[in-house]
């Protein structure tokens, strides 16, 4: 109410000093010309302090105080131009005070029916809350820093990514680089931490690829060829170069190889139409990369097409109805490991964590059964530690 109470304040106040040179004549223009463009500062002042209010830089007692003050100034300028002024102009005055009257009354009429007026706005506490969490992350970020710095070995890889993630949720991409940059010299240095670096470089460079960006990708690259986010930014460069065919063709092979469903395959199908458009190439869609194993209960290409014609609720519901008659058969059928897995995978992507997690130690423990070169092994480990991080 008080912001909307603020607009209506400022729109008068505007309609106020676009109608008052129409009703007055041009005499002593000069100082006219000087009291408009005071009036002007003032009425960015009071913008300013309507948003400092609303960062919380300034308390409520104080706006209104300063709020006051400008007003103040701005009637003693209105009261001086009013005694500049001749005797009023009364040609062309109509059109041009209906004018000045209707445009922010429609802009408000507008507003109100495609605009969001119904949203509440958030309460001055919930932002102090806020701004505290900001203050802790920054230090715990700051605390993280010096005890990497005083690592005698350089500190290990990971805590350098945790340290540019870390910035990056913070909005501090310069940082972040640096974070990262530091994570790659270490010898447990990984492609994820390669991958990371390209994205803050390509983010700092307002998403052009350079060529330490380039550099960084090629690394992550070479040390895990199906990393995703090394593919995906990959694609990125290469349609940049020009090649965006080759870029096509590279995220087709990362969804054809994929096992089933990942979290990744949305942003590759996406860019992947995005390449099509400009190279030609035909069109693909996420039910023709969400293969189930052969004899398994779940939805077919069919199915994830129809899916996707379906309302947000209903394809919720959908998608549920699926997982839970999955997890009802592993009760009745709990050797299967591969189920797991595959429930598993589906809670990953809903964000369920704990019964990721307890759908990833069943499989790891069927997996102690299996051949130390046997994939799945690794595959429900990996799983159950990357739940445990994101689920933290």
């Amino acid at each position: 109410m008080i912001l909307w109470l603020s607009f209506a304040i400022l729109a008068a106040l505007a309609v106020a000093f676009l109608i008052a040179p129409i009703l007055t004549s041009r005499t002593a223009l000069a100082a006219s010309s000087r009291d408009d463009g005071a009036l002007s500062i003032h009425l960015d002042q009071l913008a300013e302090i309507e948003a400092d209010l609303g960062r919380g830089v300034i308390s409520e007692a104080e706006a209104a105080a300063a709020t006051g003050e400008v007003k103040r100034r701005m009637l003693a300028i209105a009261r001086r131009s009013g005694k500049t002024r001749g005797a009023p102009s009364r040609a062309g005055r109509g059109p041009l005070i209906l004018a000045a009257v209707l445009v922010p009354v429609a802009a408000g009429g507008f507003y109100g029916l495609l605009g969001s007026p119904e949203t509440p706005s958030l309460a001055f506490a919930d932002r102090a809350d806020e701004q505290a969490q900001a203050t802790e992350i920054a230090g715990l970020a700051e605390k993280l820093r010096i005890r990497l710095e005083g690592d005698d070995s350089g500190g290990p890889a990971e805590g350098w990514g945790l340290l540019g993630q870390t910035y990056m949720r913070m909005g501090r991409v310069e940082d972040a680089v640096w974070a990262f940059e530091r994570g790659s010299e270490q010898p447990d240095a990984n492609s994820a931490i390669f991958s990371r670096l390209a994205e803050a470089l390509i983010r700092m460079d307002s998403g052009i690829v350079t060529p330490a960006a380039q550099k960084a990708i090629e690394q992550a690259m070479e040390l895990d060829p199906k990393n995703p986010a090394a593919v995906f930014y990959n694609s990125v460069a290469l349609d940049q170069a020009g090649r965006g065919g080759e870029g096509y063709d590279l995220l087709l092979a990362a969804l054809q190889s994929a096992d089933g469903f990942a979290p990744w395959m949305p942003s590759f199908i996406d860019q992947a139409n995005r390449l099509a458009e400009r190279s030609g190439r035909p069109p693909v869609d996420v039910a023709s990369f969400a293969p189930m194993a052969s004899g398994a209960p779940g939805p077919s290409a069919e199915d994830v097409a129809a899916a996707g014609e379906m309302s947000e609720e209903d394809r919720s519901a959908f998608i549920r109805s699926m997982v839970d008659r999955l997890a009802s058969r592993l009760e009745e059928e709990p050797g299967d490991i591969d189920g797991w897995l595959r429930l598993a995978n589906a809670y990953t992507v809903l964000a369920e964590w704990t019964k990721a997690a307890s759908a990833y130690e069943r499989a790891l423990t069927l997996a102690q059964e299996l051949p130390e070169s046997d994939p799945r092994r690794a595959q429900a480990k990996s799983g159950l530690d990357r739940v445990a991080a994101e689920g933290k």
